[in-house]
């Protein structure tokens, strides 16, 4: 599945796509806000990374620049619990440019169409600046902050848990029209 927003081009991964995602990945920085990446990231957890299947009910896509194709990070939607979470993560060089918000829309849009009707995230409580994408893409903070493990830190840290009601979006369109 692929998707187009104002600036990014979502599309699956494929298996050379490796060596860009350990590039955009094999920083600390980034990986210690994630709970299932492992530190050191190594080449070969890209490879396996890109070459995990996918349900095509819960997408996971490469961010790339629309303008030059560069691989600005990974956003992706995984229904392996019992709850639709979102996830993603974005590459040092194009922190605080708005990729994060840009890419949760278009992958928000993608799992409305897809007939999900509520999604879950958190983050680690020591990132805000998840938190900040969080909510300017209208995820609510249920008020829960629970430890969660993260592989890269080897070590549960605390994480406000969100939610986000699909379906009160179309209920608020219905009401528009």
């Amino acid at each position: 599945m692929f998707h187009r927003s104002e600036r990014l081009l979502l599309r699956p991964l494929w298996p050379e796509d490796w060596e860009s995602v350990f590039g955009g990945i094999a920083d600390e920085g980034v990986v210690r806000n994630l709970a299932r990446a492992p530190w050191p990231y190594r080449p070969e957890d890209a490879r396996q990374f890109v070459d995990l299947p996918v349900d095509p009910r819960f997408p996971r896509f490469l961010i790339a620049r629309a303008e030059d194709a560069r691989l600005v990070g990974c956003i992706g939607i995984d229904g392996s619990g019992s709850e639709i979470e979102l996830g993603y993560w974005i590459s040092r060089p194009y922190w605080g440019r708005g990729y994060a918000t840009e890419a949760g829309s278009a992958v928000l849009d993608v799992a409305r169409m897809l007939g999900h009707a509520r999604l879950v995230a958190s983050h680690f409580v020591d990132n805000p600046a998840s938190g900040r994408v969080l909510r300017k893409l209208g995820f609510q903070p249920t008020g829960k902050v629970r430890p969660r493990h993260s592989c890269g830190r080897g070590e549960e840290a605390p994480a406000v848990e969100y939610t986000r009601d699909l379906d009160a979006d179309e209920q608020v369109e219905m009401r528009a029209a």
